[in-house]
């Protein structure tokens, strides 16, 4: 009679309690791609899982608010136009020097050979997995976190510029100059007279990712009112560099680290890193082209913070792609 009673109790309890909560569209679209990193990436269990918990934590890292991203051309319309759905993409020279998948090493052709490369760069923006829709609402804090979480690290800027412009050049900054703003002028001034695209010396319309539309309601960048309207990555197969990184123009902007010092260059091991700089373009540009784009331009200090500031900025059209030390 005890066990009878018992059982009549915790079968009452079960019936209060709150039914399992349904799986969100967000949270299943995140789901799928963590699976697809860990996969293509070859990822351990625990950089998945590290990469989850940063993604979790968020709330807002993902590919967009599902209920209002409009995506102005699907994954197997972009699997139809790249080479071999996407997995032509992948180079075994590059994998043997960059040690993993979906990356490109960066060097000065002028006097190198990849094979010289001491670093590489992600050929697409993150999650760098050709024909998929890259990673927004993520901070720079958050993007340098992921990156480590996978072996790799935030890229500094003149790695970035260099990937962009098809030649690494050293680094370049007047770290005397005293401030951002400075040093941005100092910079800019010195590559004005030779910018160039990744595809060339002039701007194009068509050539990458940027003939989409923001969402009706965009209010200058709510998550309930900006759709992240992406084209997959890789989409278009000419908007590459002569080093064959993809879609630096175009589709997401790109957080990267701009050191102050010598002591804040990823690119030398450190984990103190610099100040927030936005690099690239994004989804709308040949439709409204906001600011300069070229590869070595630098940015104002937009939302400037320091990288690892819980505070630095995130929006719908804001991603990031990793680099990689190499021995």
């Amino acid at each position: 009679m005890r066990a009878f009673r018992f059982a009549a109790l915790a079968a009452a309890v079960l019936a209060l309690a709150p039914a399992a909560r349904a799986e969100t569209q967000f949270e299943q679209n995140n789901r799928i791609l963590l699976d697809q990193l860990a996969e293509v990436h070859n990822l351990t269990p625990k950089q998945k899982a590290d990469v989850e918990a940063i993604f979790r934590r968020s709330g807002y890292i993902g590919q967009g608010n599902p209920a209002i991203v409009r995506h102005p051309m699907s994954v197997e319309e972009c699997q139809a136009r790249a080479p071999q759905g996407g997995k032509g993409y992948a180079n075994r020279q590059f994998e043997k020097i960059c040690g993993g998948k979906y990356m490109a090493p960066l060097y000065d052709p002028r006097t190198e050979k990849p094979e010289d490369a001491k670093a590489c760069i992600d050929q697409f923006e993150f999650p760098d997995i050709p024909c998929t829709y890259p990673v927004t609402w993520v901070k720079a804090v958050e993007a340098a976190e992921i990156c480590s979480a996978m072996g790799k690290r935030l890229c500094d800027a003149h790695e970035w510029e260099g990937a962009c412009a098809g030649a690494l050049e050293p680094p370049d900054y007047p770290f005397g100059a005293g401030s951002v703003a400075a040093m941005r002028n100092i910079h800019n001034s010195k590559y004005a007279a030779t910018k160039s695209w990744a595809y060339g010396p002039e701007y194009q319309r068509g050539v990458c990712a940027a003939d989409s539309t923001k969402s009706p309601g965009c209010n200058g960048g709510g998550w309930n009112g900006c759709g992240t309207n992406t084209y997959p990555t890789g989409a278009f197969p000419g908007c590459v560099s002569k080093l064959g990184v993809y879609d630096q123009h175009g589709n997401a902007a790109e957080h990267m680290n701009l050191p102050m010092k010598p002591s804040e260059m990823a690119s030398n091991g450190s984990k103190t890193l610099g100040v927030t700089e936005m690099k690239g373009s994004w989804f709308i540009w040949d439709k409204y082209r906001a600011h300069p784009d070229w590869c070595r331009w630098r940015a104002p200090y937009w939302h400037g913070s320091r990288v690892m500031s819980p505070g630095s900025h995130s929006n719908y059209h804001l991603g990031f792609r990793c680099c990689k030390t190499v021995d």
